[in-house]
């Protein structure tokens, strides 16, 4: 089983990449194989609707997109998807929306292959938008017909300078028990 978790940020090492990882813990304790594929800061480009991807039906983007036609690859392969952005402006990053936007549309086009896998979301805000960033990222995994595990609190942490995050201790327990939900509900799926 594998899980890949997408970090959003362009801050690598930051508090986004810091609570997927503690997303990923729980995983790697039931001996889960699992990935952090770094899309924030990457070169991607937005959904043109040139219809390209519709024309092929092979879930890629035909224009110069080789950040997330890469990341689309390893999500076909993943039982699970985390997807983890910061709050910018009250939403997810360019790069997060990017990749919704275009593999969504190249996905759904090619017979919806991401269905009944599960998906989750995390965000961080320094202060607010994060409910607002986590639900608008969740609406990626519900049109794509995946199954979203709960936590015991909203996929939220908050933090300013790198590693504030981890000093949020609800942001810390939310993360390890989403963790340990998604792995049980992949289980339940794959069995």
């Amino acid at each position: 089983m594998q899980v890949l978790a997408i970090n959003g940020s362009p801050r690598k090492g930051g508090n986004t990449e810091l609570l997927l990882k503690e997303v990923l813990k729980p995983l790697e304790t039931q001996n889960i194989d699992v990935e952090i594929f770094q899309l924030g800061g990457r070169q991607v480009n937005g959904c043109t609707a040139c219809g390209k991807c519709r024309e092929a039906a092979d879930g890629k983007c035909h224009i110069k997109n080789e950040a997330i036609n890469e990341c689309i690859e390893k999500m076909l392969k993943a039982d699970a998807i985390v997807l983890g952005s910061p709050v910018y402006f009250s939403d997810m990053t360019p790069e997060m929306k990017a990749l919704i936007d275009v593999s969504g549309y190249a996905l759904r086009g090619c017979g919806n292959p991401l269905r009944k896998k599960v998906g989750a979301s995390v965000a961080v805000a320094r202060r607010a938008g994060g409910t607002n960033t986590f639900v608008n990222m969740n609406q990626f995994f519900l049109i794509m017909e995946m199954i979203i595990p709960g936590s015991n609190y909203w996929n939220v942490g908050y933090g300013k300078d790198k590693g504030d995050v981890l000093k949020d201790q609800e942001a810390v327990k939310t993360m390890h028990t989403l963790g340990e939900n998604m792995g049980w509900l992949i289980e339940k799926i794959k069995y």
